[in-house]
């Protein structure tokens, strides 16, 4: 049989392969396939473990949480959530659109300094507010009063919108700033003024951008623990928490079931949002448009913007300063306070080397190797960003006190949690960094005679260096300020700089927490430039 006679009836081949079909045409090798199986069923464990201990949990078990506790817990997570993602939706939409489109002094400097608030950790920023704010608190020796009940639902909402606005900030102004202006060019001439183009063409077009900030922040709220308890607060998350402490695994399970449905729902809900609705934008020529003057509105627009930055950055880190400076001067910097940072940077380090390890072979199968089964494993690594810490914590518990006895209740047990619950942002900027690598070079590579495993050692992963790498950071210092799990699963006897600030802080001993919690802020400012490079 001739070349040319193989080339015709190897295509027929193919599409009567079921295995070939399945993957479009460009089947993985078995060893990859696995691999990448393997990461997933991990990433899973948490989520598995709710569903089947909440469906064999007691039925009398949850009609006694549907009648007691449930109803209440939903009320006040579901409002939490909502009042904080409009709060956030109602500064971080404005803010956007007046450091990308007017003529605000200085909007390039605000952009960067507008982020800063996300690099603080809640339950830092709510430690700061309760000093100020709190009982017996600077604004009430100094003025008799605290002008904010922070214990209160109106002063957790603001505590949580203060350092989560961001999300929808950056989101805003990225889409913003790559939205064709010829659009609002066009309603210009048609005789629109700039608040009617804000409103009938701007505002539209962002509508995904502001759903997807909305979403995170949504989703954060229900999963924050730190600052819903330092706030005296009742949440799912607080709930979990005290549950398993009192080890009542079974109605934990029961909650988190409530909570994973919850999550679903947003998720489900902002899916259909979307549905049947397309955004694009047409390229075409494109010139650089006047900003929209602000005219007698700039000293308000001033007065907003640096309002905002004075109360969710200058504040918080002009009290993390003080007291770190004063815990300092009295010893915080011993020899204890070295050693919770050295667990910390080891079990936060040790995660995020191994989560940008294990995201290159998933993200690989879903770039280079497109099917079904390949995005269905792509999605269900995601699932553990989507889950609190406790959930996850819940997760872990059982799979070593069941299956892994000897690990359990080692640094292991709390560093593979760090993976669940933060290996999706290194699988996103692993995709971003692997879909700037040209399939070409891969293919040349195959050509000369190189395996596929080669390929991917000596091409693919070289070149995604950079992206992983900045995964790698993202990760570390999420880990750094995890909370929940780590208070859950750390060994006995062995603290982190996240355990530490909320122990101090708890028993107000400020001078002792501040300087781990601005050395936190302060690492979480190098990812934060990277991100700010991409938005």
């Amino acid at each position: 049989m001739t070349s040319d006679n193989k080339a015709a009836i190897t295509p027929a081949t193919t599409r009567h392969n079921p295995w070939v079909r399945l993957w479009c045409g460009k089947p993985p090798s078995l060893f990859l396939l696995g691999i990448a199986t393997a990461v997933t069923a991990v990433m899973a464990i948490p989520i598995i473990y709710v569903l089947i201990q909440g469906v064999q949990a007691d039925p009398a078990r949850w009609r006694l949480l549907l009648d007691q506790r449930i109803p209440a817990l939903l009320q006040r997570s579901l409002g939490l959530a909502v009042t904080v993602t409009s709060l956030a939706l109602l500064v971080g939409a404005p803010l956007a659109w007046l450091v990308t489109r007017t003529d605000l002094p200085g909007r390039d400097v605000w952009h960067w300094l507008l982020a800063l608030p996300m690099v603080i950790p809640p339950y830092v920023g709510a430690m700061t507010y309760i000093i100020v704010f709190g009982p017996r608190g600077l604004m009430w020796r100094s003025f008799g009063s605290t002008f904010l009940d922070v214990y209160s639902f109106t002063g957790v909402s603001l505590v949580l919108a203060s350092f989560t606005f961001p999300y929808v900030f950056l989101l805003a102004s990225s889409s913003l700033r790559r939205m064709n202006r010829n659009y609002e060019e066009a309603a210009a001439v048609a005789g629109l003024s700039p608040a009617q183009a804000l409103l009938r063409v701007t505002l539209p077009l962002l509508r995904p951008a502001l759903g997807a900030g909305a979403l995170l922040v949504a989703l954060y709220v229900l999963a924050d623990f730190g600052a819903v308890n330092m706030l005296r607060y009742s949440t799912f998350t607080t709930a979990i928490f005290y549950q398993i402490g009192s080890f009542d695994q079974s109605s934990a399970a029961i909650l988190s079931v409530v909570l994973v449905s919850l999550t679903v729902l947003l998720l489900y809900l902002e899916n259909r949002a979307k549905a049947g609705v397309r955004y694009s934008s047409v390229r075409g020529t494109w010139h650089c448009r006047q900003p929209v003057r602000l005219g007698k509105l700039k000293p308000l627009a001033m007065a907003f913007v640096t309002t905002v930055f004075l109360f969710t950055a200058v504040l918080p880190l002009a009290v993390l300063i003080f007291w770190s400076v004063t815990g300092i001067a009295n010893g915080a910097l011993d020899q204890r306070f070295f050693g919770f940072a050295l667990n910390s940077f080891v079990t936060a380090g040790a995660a995020a080397l191994i989560a940008g390890i294990l995201a290159l072979p998933v993200v690989y199968l879903r770039r280079r190797h497109p099917g079904a089964v390949s995005a269905f494993l792509n999605r269900l690594s995601y699932t553990g960003y989507s889950l609190p810490g406790v959930i996850v914590a819940l997760g872990m518990i059982f799979l070593f006190n069941n299956y892994v006895r000897f690990l359990y209740g080692t640094a292991f047990m709390l560093i593979l949690a760090y993976v669940v619950r933060f290996m999706p942002q290194s699988l996103q900027a692993t995709e971003t960094a692997l879909s700037q690598v040209p399939p070409q070079l891969e293919e040349a590579a195959q050509s000369l005679g190189f395996s596929p495993g080669r390929v991917l050692r000596r091409v693919t992963a070289p070149l995604a260096v950079p992206g992983v790498m900045a995964g790698v950071s993202f990760v570390f210092v999420s880990a750094l300020k995890e909370l929940p799990a780590t208070l859950l699963l750390r060994p006995a006897g062995m603290d982190t700089l996240a355990v530490r600030i909320w122990i101090e802080a708890s028993e107000a001993f400020y001078h002792s927490a501040a300087p781990a919690a601005l050395l936190i802020v302060l690492l979480s400012i190098l990812p934060l430039k990277w991100m700010l490079s991409k938005y």
